[in-house]
């Protein structure tokens, strides 16, 4: 066994923020997981147990609390399909078998009226959750919130091949399917539901903005990668994680996978505030609002990962942190030797900001 790794403080400028109702979503979101099912009765006793409302929480901490609800048991439903297929189950290692059942799904996710997998738990979650979807959402974001689904289980067959060929992806692929495969994208349609706004096209669709929002996933599941490491290493069987990802592309001991990876997240972090910043600076309430809400998501997902016990594993303490350093290990300004993102640093709006950051624009539930 290698030597444990400690997880240093890591770099967030974000403040802490939760929804006041986070400990009642958090049993709704329990009760959920039972009705429908998700998941086998043993791994259903382990997410119920992870914070996974309180995490939506953090995420939506000022919006509706039927979207945080939704919200947390989306999460849960994506943990469901995550670790009882991919990850953990037989079809995580067969990629074309788990293609076609993630193709039903999403049939039922673009039709919830489709006799498509009528007794399959998963399947009558989705259903539930694709009609309150269609409560809170516009049609856009409906068919946004669909799209990004399908792009979440493309890019878990990817995965699958690897764990059936026992393959360790390089780092271009390896950062680019994470963009993907870390279900960050299917949050965002969300993020705009949670406040009752639709951040229309000729922002969302503008390159910088759609840049901040895969920086933010970058992040995101970077910090998850670093906070998981831990659990999946220990367990039986082959694990995808950046760290072994840069032990095999550089040649690293562990510890260093772990310093180089931080410094990798700390740079795309000071870049993601540079750019949000001016982005703020010339947009709309609904746009500030957006990124507002980008910088919830990255904050909210590193005060979950480091108390959840999902990571922590007390079984098996994982040397974590209990807080954040407001000092970069990495502030540089040059991009990162990864094809698949280095043309973030390309972005006009990358320059340095000495404004102060207007605050979010408020908007009625």
């Amino acid at each position: 066994m290698e030597p444990e790794l400690t997880v240093p403080p890591l770099f967030s400028p974000i403040p802490q923020a939760i929804h006041p109702r986070h400990a009642d979503i958090d049993v709704q979101t329990a009760a959920w997981a039972e009705t429908f099912r998700i998941g086998s009765e043993q791994l259903r006793a382990k997410l119920v147990t992870q914070g996974i409302g309180t995490f939506s929480a953090r995420i939506l901490p000022e919006g509706r609390e039927e979207v945080v609800s939704l919200l947390a048991d989306f999460v849960l439903w994506l943990f469901g399909v995550d670790d009882g297929h991919c990850e953990e189950g037989e079809l995580g290692h067969r990629p074309g078998d788990l293609a076609g059942l993630l193709h039903r799904l999403i049939r039922v996710a673009q039709n919830p009226d489709a006799p498509m997998l009528e007794d399959d738990p998963l399947a009558a979650g989705l259903r539930d959750l694709r009609l309150r979807v269609d409560r809170y959402a516009t049609a856009g974001q409906t068919a946004r919130w669909v799209d990004a689904l399908r792009e979440y289980f493309f890019s878990v067959v990817w995965e699958a091949a690897h764990r059936r060929a026992g393959t360790v992806p390089n780092l271009n692929d390896y950062t680019l399917m994470r963009l993907y495969d870390g279900a960050t994208s299917v949050v965002l349609p969300i993020l705009e539901m949670g406040y009752g706004y639709e951040l229309q096209p000729h922002e969302r669709d503008r390159t910088a903005v759609r840049a901040v929002a895969e920086m933010a996933s970058f992040i995101i599941t970077w910090d998850n990668d670093i906070f998981s490491h831990h659990k999946e290493r220990r367990a039986a069987g082959y694990y995808l994680n950046v760290l072994r990802v840069l032990e095999q592309e550089h040649g690293l001991t562990p510890t260093r996978a772990l310093d180089l990876a931080i410094s990798q997240r700390d740079r795309v972090m000071c870049l993601f505030e540079r750019v949000s910043a001016r982005l703020a600076e010339q947009g709309s309430p609904q746009l500030r609002q957006y990124l507002h809400s980008l910088r919830c998501f990255i904050r909210g997902a590193q005060d979950w990962g480091i108390s959840s016990v999902r990571y922590t594993t007390p079984d098996d303490p994982a040397s974590m942190p209990s807080v954040f350093t407001d000092v970069p290990t990495d502030d540089s300004t040059d991009p990162l030797d990864i094809p698949a993102i280095s043309w973030w640093w390309d972005l006009p709006a990358t320059a340095p900001v000495s404004a102060r950051r207007p605050a979010p624009a408020r908007h009625s539930a």
